[in-house]
This record gives C-alpha cells, sequence and structure tokens, in this order.
C-alpha cells in the first residue's frame, strides 16, 4: 500500500506519518530525512543535494525522484511506502506516479491533513517553544506556508483529478487524528 500524506507545515504529517509507519509495518519517506541520509552517505545522488543546499538553493525534482527512485528500489519498500510530504510540486507528483506504475505500483491513497491556519501557528509555535526548531520562527513559518500554498497546494488539485483523494480533519488528540487516519483507510 502507497500513501502519501500532505498538508501545510504543522499539520501533523510526521507525527501522523511515524503512526502510519508502526501501525502498518510500511516504511516512511520523508523528503527532508531521505536527503539527508543520502547526503550522510556520500551518495552520487547525495553529494548533488549537498552542493544545492550548502548554496542555499532548493533542491531540483529530478534531485528530489532520484532519492525516491533509489529508496523505492530497496526491498524494506517493497510492500509500500508512506511518503510523509514527499511530493511538494506537480512535476514531483507526476514523477512519483511515473515511478510507481514503472513498479507496477499506484499510489492507493492520498491523504490531506486539514488544520486551519490559525491551529497551525498555534502548533508551530508551541513545537518551536519545545523543540528550538529554528524552522518554527514566525517568518519561516510564513515563508513555509507561503510556499506551500503556492507550489504544494495545487497538487492537490492534480490528485483530484487523477484518482481523488481524503481530507482527514487534522484537528484533536494525537489517537483521534489517527483513528480519523485509520477509517480512511479502510482499517478501523
Amino acid at each position: 500500500m502507497n500513501i502519501l500524506l500532505l498538508g501545510p507545515p504543522g499539520a501533523g504529517k510526521g507525527t501522523q506519518g511515524a503512526l502510519l509507519s508502526q501501525a502498518l509495518g510500511l516504511p516512511r519517506f520523508a523528503t527532508g530525512d531521505l536527503l539527508r541520509d543520502a547526503v550522510k552517505h556520500g551518495t552520487p545522488l547525495g553529494l548533488r543535494a549537498k552542493a544545492v543546499m550548502e548554496a542555499g538553493h532548493l533542491v531540483s525534482d529530478d534531485l528530489i525522484l532520484g532519492v525516491i527512485r533509489a529508496e523505492l528500489a530497496k526491498p524494506v519498500a517493497a510492500q509500500g511506502v508512506i511518503f510523509d510530504g514527499v511530493v511538494r510540486t506537480i512535476p514531483q507528483a507526476q514523477g512519483v506516479d511515473e515511478l510507481l506504475r514503472s513498479l507496477g505500483r499506484t499510489m492507493d491513497h492520498v491523504l490531506i491533513f486539514d488544520v486551519t491556519d490559525a491551529q497551525l501557528l498555534q502548533r508551530l509555535a508551541a513545537r518551536r517553544s519545545v523543540e528550538g526548531r529554528a524552522d518554527d520562527d514566525p517568518a519561516a513559518v510564513a515563508t513555509r506556508l507561503q510556499a506551500y500554498r503556492q507550489q504544494t497546494a495545487p497538487v492537490i488539485s492534480w490528485y483530484e483529478t487523477h484518482g481523488g483523494v481524503t481530507r482527514i480533519d487534522a484537528v484533536g488528540l494525537v489517537d483521534e487524528v489517527a483513528a480519523r487516519v485509520m477509517r480512511a483507510l479502510g482499517r478501523a
């Protein structure tokens, strides 16, 4: 089963992705984690990504897709994957779709985590106070939300026309949201 989790920063994708990974026994792919791992292991794609990141630029779609291709080829991914916010642009959505088709697979579920801006800002402020994440300061959050709306939100429309999406009310206790996710997957 291949599952894509989409939503703005702070919507709970990471938390729910980790819970899903554990519950379903599937690996969780998150773009940042995949890139950091490729850089750490000095893979050719990792070295290219490192140069781009160190220059302060965004990693290109072809590098992202190359890293995903390498991960999908691993035996651990044979039964499916949880894509945790991996698809951030329409070219990435198209590329992941093509990669999966080349393996005889499809994106089985696309889950959109719905949260209001006010709730997101509250969550990210709380996370910053606990974790001290620099990317959760107000200016960085505003930039990330703008990037999400401009680049990633159109991906939702793309998936709506290429197989559909399920919206998850991502407000409430972690266990409540997890139960909604499992119901959406037909597992509750």
